[in-house]
């Protein structure tokens, strides 16, 4: 299973958080800080939501749609791209507009309101709103047009709903007119800017609200995660996402419209756009079965991983657990972040062990080995074995610094940080969780945090019953 949580040796950008801001009602004028100053300076300093479209960490790397487009847009500039994770996006344009950062970039929609107090770029994505609902109880066991019927299929029928969205977003406003279309009443509830669009979404998949609105875009990444949503139902027209700018920066403005005018028709723009909203983040079975999981053999690859074993102390059929959950055995898969082979290494990281995207599946197993092993080792302060072998894999799934996160939070809320089972896997499940991923000890902001979880779960479940069949 492939995640992002929830993704550098070649970047030169820097992370930063905030305190929260209350001064989101009244905006300064613009500082004079426009695109001469900050070439001067040598960086571009960009305000972005911790997302899975805008910038998130996955396996110690940076990405995010929009970070990955401001990147290349600094590097063609000359200057270095930091980052500012904004707390609460209330603050968004009184952070900018008092020098704060350089650019909006989180998911923005163009609003006339908005307008008023900034610019914006060029349009980079034109996406309409959908509605973010939960299919019913026993769906899996139910023909679609069955459970279908039990949803709502029209935005007319939200009235006397509740939905919850932010309060200070274009989702707000689009109830506000949709109420005097259908002539009734809809029950919003606006949340402030300190609860994320995205942990919504996963609150109605965990049935704690109903409803709530996105962008398709956002959707389509968002129901890779949780198969129990439907994001069908369009709530708008296209609308159109966009950088936002202060008004005292035209020349900023100028050069990234010519500059996103001419990247927009680039095949990169295109991978790029296809990796965030058309591959999948989360691996599904390719069709070709390299298992063979008969009484006699997991694979056909059981001498390289009884090898990798002997050189590493791991037992060989939990080093196959993990690649089965990885690729399913596939020596040619490639996925998101560009993880790739049956150990799914990075390419920043696959090196290290030896292991390039050419290389035969013996030299991808002892990579995989090589690599777990490190992670164990890393984690030598867990004294019980088993669950140390927890804290690699959960590091080998998700990268070593969202675990760190996890485990200064258990320490944090009076957990045992040397126990994964109950303690540090609890904190890790609230990464997903604004109150939990600002939190001051934690350094690598959000993940989609089921997807690790299940992951150390899933692979420990398979190893127990391969150590009954496979002596």
């Amino acid at each position: 299973m492939l995640i992002f949580a929830v993704i550098i040796t070649s970047l030169v950008g820097c992370v930063m958080e905030i305190p929260d801001d209350n001064e989101s009602k009244f905006v300064r004028p613009g500082v004079k800080i426009d695109l001469p100053e900050i070439i001067k300076k040598g960086k571009i300093t960009i305000l972005a939501e911790n997302s899975s479209t805008t910038y998130f960490y996955y396996k110690g790397k940076e990405m995010g749609f929009e970070y990955e487009l401001l990147k290349i847009f600094a590097d063609e500039i000359g200057v270095e791209l930091e980052v500012k994770v904004v707390k609460n996006l209330d603050s968004l344009i009184s952070m900018l507009n008092r020098g704060d950062g350089d650019l909006i970039a989180c998911n923005y929609t163009i609003t006339r309101e908005r307008s008023k107090d900034i610019n914006f770029s060029k349009s980079f994505i034109q996406t309409p709103q959908v509605l973010i609902q939960r299919k019913p109880e026993g769906w899996r066991d139910m023909k679609e047009s069955e459970w279908k019927t039990q949803l709502i299929n029209n935005p007319s029928e939200l009235a006397r709903k509740h939905i919850q969205v932010w309060k200070n977003s274009s989702y707000y406003q689009r109830l506000s007119h949709l109420q005097e279309e259908i002539g009734d009443t809809i029950f919003i509830d606006g949340v402030d800017g300190k609860i994320g669009g995205e942990e919504l979404i996963e609150m109605v998949s965990e049935g704690l609200i109903d409803y709530t609105i996105t962008e398709r875009n956002v959707a389509k990444v968002n129901q890779q995660f949780f198969d129990n949503l439907y994001t069908e139902v369009e709530m708008s027209v296209k609308q159109k996402m966009a950088f936002g700018i202060r008004k005292s920066s035209p020349l900023l403005k100028l050069r990234l419209d010519q500059w996103l005018e001419k990247f927009k028709s680039k095949s990169t723009f295109k991978y790029i756009s296809k990796k965030y909203f058309n591959m999948k983040h989360v691996r599904k079975d390719n069709g070709t079965n390299y298992a063979f999981l008969n009484k006699n053999s997991i694979s056909k690859f059981d001498a390289f991983f009884k090898s990798a074993g002997e050189y590493s102390g791991w037992d060989w059929r939990l080093i196959a657990a993990v690649s089965y959950q990885e690729s399913h055995f596939n020596p040619n898969a490639l996925s998101f972040g560009g993880a790739y082979g049956m150990m799914q290494f990075m390419p920043s990281t696959g090196p290290t062990y030896g292991v390039f995207p050419d290389s035969p599946p013996e030299i991808q197993i002892l990579g995989g080995s090589k690599k777990l092993m490190a992670d164990e080792k890393y984690w030598m302060k867990v004294p019980n074995e088993l669950q140390r072998k927890k804290f690699a894999l959960a590091s080998y799934n998700a990268g070593r610094g969202h675990i760190l996160d996890a485990q200064r939070l258990a320490e944090k809320h009076g957990l045992n940080p040397l126990i994964w089972d109950d303690n540090v896997e609890k904190m890790l499940l609230n990464l997903a969780k604004k109150e939990y991923y600002q939190d001051d000890v934690v350094r690598h902001g959000m993940m989609k945090t089921k997807i690790t979880y299940n992951y150390v779960n899933e692979v420990m479940e398979r190893y127990f019953q391969w150590v009954t069949i496979y002596n």
